[in-house]
């Protein structure tokens, strides 16, 4: 009787020894995990800025719209991925008639680069060697379309992406980041300079046809994103997206 009575005390302070464990283990476990979510918190919130640095050692601001990750710059290299150089083209004649990868700035004026980065032809957008740096690609007519849905249509998605300051006359609106100036352009006729100020011309890496591919189009004068058809051999702004 003893001995039985003995067992079920046992048993008993088994049972609760168990109890209690379990019970100190879900708060030991609760507890962690509170201090991981705070942790990773507080990281988030003092992680600095993203950047991409591209093949000559230039660092460009990167900003997060909807699922992608965009440069927030436009680019700005004279070498491909390869490290091979892109030719630089000034003269108006030679510009024309290119059928191969080339680079400017606007007006052939150096200072006009360290704003709005270099001017490019789509050959060299399209050069097997790589124009983006590792692990990022010049944007596709796709991702540009994806982009002005997240900025709330084409209709709004120009006023959004541009760095208001920058623009003369440019509607206020809450910026995403993006932060598209008026770089301008070179023309594929006679290869002069759409100059700086009013307009942003940036290149899709999807082609149209034998001579042509689609880009975008900023004007000062509103808040719309346009899709347009543009020959090769004219002269845009490059923005890339991660891979």
């Amino acid at each position: 009787m003893i001995h039985g009575m003995l067992l079920q005390v046992c048993t008993f302070s088994y049972q609760g020894y168990v109890h209690v464990m379990k019970r100190n283990y879900r708060k030991a476990v609760y507890r962690f995990t509170g201090i991981f979510t705070l942790f990773v918190l507080l990281i988030g919130c003092n992680s600095k800025p993203q950047h991409v640095v591209d093949q000559e050692g230039k660092s460009y601001p990167v900003v997060k719209i909807g699922s992608m990750n965009w440069m927030a710059k436009n680019l700005d290299v004279a070498h491909y991925r390869n490290g091979e150089p892109i030719p630089e083209v000034r003269d108006s004649t030679e510009w024309a008639n290119l059928t191969t990868g080339a680079w400017c700035y606007n007006d052939n004026k150096v200072e006009h680069g360290a704003t709005y980065g270099k001017i490019y032809n789509w050959y060299a957008v399209n050069d097997s060697r790589g124009l983006a740096p590792e692990g990022w690609h010049v944007a596709t007519d796709a991702e540009w379309s994806a982009l002005a849905t997240e900025l709330g249509g084409e209709e709004l998605a120009g006023g959004a992406m541009k760095l208001v300051s920058a623009w003369k006359g440019a509607e206020r609106a809450k910026e995403s980041g993006f932060n598209a100036l008026p770089g301008g352009a070179r023309r594929d006729t006679d290869g002069g300079y759409m100059v700086p100020g009013n307009y942003s011309r940036l290149w899709t890496s999807t082609e149209l046809n034998q001579k042509a591919a689609w880009a975008r189009s900023l004007g000062y004068f509103d808040t719309v994103l346009r899709k347009g058809k543009a020959s090769k051999k004219t002269g845009f702004s490059v923005r890339c997206v991660k891979d």
